[in-house]
């Protein structure tokens, strides 16, 4: 991804503690870092929740893939609806 620069502009922070960035960030999570006091480093980061983590790993990514790919080739159907809801439990 090509680099963006572009010319430093003054901003000031409100009596709230907060600065506005631009519409265009609006609802983005950033990761905000103190480099020394400040100095901020502020980017736009994807934030993945920890119970949702296991879907990035690699073996559940490949799982999914193929689930969908499967999905694909094998469309829903209603067609024996029936005979799934009222056939009679597996024995044990």
């Amino acid at each position: 991804m090509p680099a963006i620069t572009s010319s430093p502009s003054v901003k000031i922070i409100g009596a709230n503690g907060q600065i506005s960035l631009g519409k265009q960030f609006a609802g983005r999570q950033v990761l905000v870092e103190e480099k020394e006091a400040g100095v901020w480093l502020i980017r736009t980061a994807t934030v993945i929740p920890d119970n949702e983590r296991w879907l990035h790993e690699p073996q559940a990514a490949a799982d999914l893939s193929k689930a969908l790919a499967w999905s694909t080739n094998h469309p829903a159907s209603d067609a024996e609806t029936d005979v799934l809801l009222f056939s009679a439990p597996p024995s044990k």
